[in-house]
C-alpha cells in the first residue's frame, strides 16, 4: 500500500508537469531522463516529489521501449598489467562485435530499434580492483548486460557481483569449474570445461606410435589450472598411462628453473603443460637452454596463440596445443559471414589475428544480442531465462550451453609445423602429427 501510494504520488506529480509517455520519448536514454528529471526535483519543494523513486522506475522503463535506445554491456578487462597481453583480444573483440552488430542496423527488441554500447574498464590485472570496478558497473554505471574478463580468478570474483545484482555475465575468459559449481543461476561461459582441455590430447597419446608410458604435468595455480590438473590425472589414469610428475608453480613468482630439474631426473615421455602464454614462452626458452624435452610430445595450452607463435620464431614448431577454435569456413555466423572471413576482417583491423579467446568473446556479445531479442525486452533477468534456452550457430561454434552455464564444446588437437597451426585429431587424425619430437640438439 505505501508503495502504491508512493507511485500515485510521483505520477500524479508528473501528470502536473505534463511528463507523459508521449514526451518521455524525447530521451534518447535513461541517463538523459534522470538529469532532466533532478532539474525538476530540486525546484519543487512539495512532499509529493518523495513517491518519486518508483515513478523514475515506471518512466525509466517508458525510456527503455521508446524510439531507437542504446543498451550497454559492460565489461572488467585487463588492459594493463601482467594479463594485458590476453586482455587486449576481449577488448577488441568485444569492440569489433558490437560495430559490426552496430553497421548492421543494430538489434530488435519487441519491434524497436536499439543500437549496442560498450563500457569497458581496466582492472590493472588485480583482482581485487576488478571486484570493485564490477560493482561500479552496476551500481554507478548502470550498464544492461555484464561481459567478461580473462582468467579463472577475476570470473570467480566478478560473477558473484553479477549473481548479487541478478545481471546475467555471459563470459570467455573463465573455464574452472568452480565458476560453475556455485549454484550460480547469473553466469555464462563460452570456454569449455577446464578439466576437459587435455581430453583429446590424452585420447589421441593412446593412438599413437610408439605408446607413451609416463607423463609429466606441469600447472600453474590459478583455479582454472586447479580444475584443469583434477581432471587430466583422472584421465591419464584411465587410459593406463603412468603420472611420474605433478607439479605446480606459482603463477606471481613462478620457479621454472626447478620444474625443470624434476622432469631432466624423472624423464617423462609425455610432458603436458599448462599456464598463461608468459609463462609457456618462459618454459620453452628455459628448456631448450638447458636441452631438455620429452621423449615424445609437449603440449601447451598457449600454443595456438598468435603471440606464442611469433615470440619463440622456430622454437614454437613441434609443440602440440589444442583449441576449440580454428578459423574455418564451415563455421557461419549472421554477422560475420564465417569465422575465415572474420579472421582476416579482425586481423586487417587490429594488427594481429584472433585465437580462441578472440572468438569466445565474440560468442558472448552474440549470446547477449540472441537473447534479447528473444526474451523481446532487455530486463535481465527475463535475458537471463533466454539465454539458457538459446541454441545458434556463430563464428565461435554452436552456442548452447548446459545446467551449469557452460558451453560444451571439443578440443581439436594442433600441432605447429614449419611455423603453421595444422589440426591433428579431434576424435579422430586429421593430420599426421610429426612424432616422436626430435630432441632439441637434434632439431634443423
Amino acid at each position: 500500500m505505501l508503495l502504491s501510494g508512493a507511485v500515485a504520488r510521483g505520477t500524479a506529480t508528473f501528470a502536473a508537469t505534463n511528463w507523459t509517455a508521449k514526451s518521455v520519448g524525447q530521451f534518447t536514454n535513461v541517463e538523459s531522463l534522470r538529469i532532466a528529471m533532478s532539474s525538476v526535483i530540486s525546484k519543487s519543494k512539495k512532499r509529493s516529489w518523495m513517491g518519486l523513486p518508483a515513478a523514475v522506475l515506471a518512466m525509466t522503463n517508458m525510456v527503455a521501449c521508446t524510439g531507437t535506445d542504446t543498451v550497454t554491456l559492460g565489461a572488467v578487462v585487463q588492459l594493463t598489467g601482467s594479463l594485458a597481453e590476453t586482455g587486449r583480444y576481449y577488448r577488441d573483440a568485444y569492440q569489433f562485435t558490437v560495430d559490426r552488430i552496430n553497421e548492421a542496423g543494430g538489434i530488435t527488441v519487441a519491434d524497436k530499434n536499439h543500437k549496442l554500447a560498450l563500457k569497458l574498464l581496466d582492472d590493472k590485472s588485480d583482482t581485487k580492483l576488478g571486484t570493485s570496478q564490477h560493482e561500479l558497473l552496476l551500481s554507478k554505471d548502470k550498464v544492461n548486460l555484464l561481459l567478461g574478463p580473462f582468467s579463472s580468478n577475476e570470473v570467480l570474483a566478478g560473477s558473484s557481483v553479477a549473481e548479487k545484482y541478478q545481471v546475467p555475465m555471459v563470459q570467455g575468459g573463465g573455464a574452472s569449474g568452480q565458476i560453475f559449481s556455485r549454484g550460480y543461476k547469473y553466469v555464462f561461459g563460452t570456454l569449455p570445461a577446464a578439466e576437459d582441455y587435455f581430453g583429446s590430447t590424452v585420447e589421441m597419446l593412446e593412438r599413437l606410435t610408439p605408446k607413451a608410458k609416463t607423463v609429466g604435468l606441469v600447472t600453474g595455480d590459478d583455479s582454472f589450472d586447479i580444475t584443469l590438473a583434477q581432471g587430466t590425472i583422472a584421465r591419464l589414469k584411465k587410459a593406463g598411462l603412468e603420472v611420474v610428475l605433478n607439479q605446480q608453480y606459482s603463477e606471481h613468482t613462478p620457479n621454472l628453473y626447478n620444474i625443470l630439474t624434476l622432469i631432466e631426473t624423472r624423464v617423462p615421455d609425455v610432458l603436458l603443460v599448462s599456464g598463461h602464454e608468459a609463462r609457456a614462452i618462459s618454459f620453452i626458452r628455459q628448456a631448450k637452454s638447458r636441452n631438455i624435452s620429452p621423449h615424445l610430445l609437449a603440449s601447451f595450452t598457449a600454443s595456438a596463440a598468435t603471440n606464442f607463435r611469433s615470440v619463440l620464431g622456430k622454437d614454437a614448431n613441434y609443440a602440440f596445443g589444442m583449441t576449440p577454435w580454428l578459423p574455418t569456413e564451415r563455421l557461419k555466423d549472421r554477422w560475420f559471414g564465417d569465422a575465415s572471413q572474420f579472421a582476416r576482417a579482425y586481423e586487417a583491423k587490429f594488427g594481429y589475428a584472433p585465437n580462441y579467446l578472440a572468438a569466445a568473446a565474440v560468442a558472448a556479445v552474440e549470446t547477449h544480442v540472441m537473447a534479447m531479442e528473444a526474451a523481446g525486452t532487455v530486463d535481465p533477468k527475463m535475458v537471463r531465462d533466454a539465454i539458457v534456452k538459446l541454441d545458434f550457430e556463430s563464428v565461435y561454434g554452436r552456442v548452447r550451453f548446459g545446467e551449469n552455464g557452460q558451453i560444451v564444446l571439443p578440443q581439436t588437437v594442433i600441432q605447429i609445423q614449419n611455423d603453421k597451426v595444422i589440426e591433428i585429431f579431434t576424435d579422430t587424425f586429421i593430420n599426421q602429427p610429426l612424432y616422436p619430437v626430435p630432441p632439441w640438439n637434434k632439431r634443423s
